[in-house]
């Protein structure tokens, strides 16, 4: 397989302003600020050339195959599990844990997807972080 790789498989694809626009839009409002204090609703009421801003920097990401480093820092936000919160003393395991993300490379990640979403292939029996599925389901399998 290695012998046959050509590199990036769709050379002409390109995150337009139209697609940007749209991933903007449909940000969901009142989530955590990220590590920088920005919070979807900066990029969502900003000013409106901020989208064919991100397309260009979009685009030299993947000319240049190049992710900013701080696209990858995060922070974690402990949420208690919805059991028995209040009568007892709560150790780690009653925790679940969220990364808050930088919210420009939401934006990014989500126009990847949108653009190369159908190159990604999944298991049949994997049902987490996969859409449409979760692993409750995976524990109905079992049991029937």
């Amino acid at each position: 397989m290695c012998e046959k790789y050509c590199g990036f498989p769709c050379s002409d694809v390109s995150f337009d302003v139209k697609l940007v626009s749209k991933i903007i839009f449909d940000l969901k409002r009142g989530k955590s600020a990220d590590i920088d204090g920005l919070s979807n609703e900066h990029v969502i009421f900003c000013h409106p050339i901020l989208p064919m801003i991100f397309s260009r920097v979009f685009q030299i990401i993947l000319r240049t195959h190049y992710i900013p480093s701080r696209f990858n820092w995060s922070y974690i936000v402990p949420i208690p599990k919805p059991k028995d919160v209040y009568s007892k003393a709560m150790t780690c395991n009653d925790f679940r844990g969220i990364a808050i993300s930088p919210v420009i490379a939401k934006v990014f990640e989500d126009c990847f997807l949108s653009k190369f979403n159908s190159l990604f292939i999944t298991k049949e029996n994997q049902f987490g972080f996969k859409k449409g599925f979760s692993c409750s389901q995976l524990h109905h399998l079992h049991c029937s």
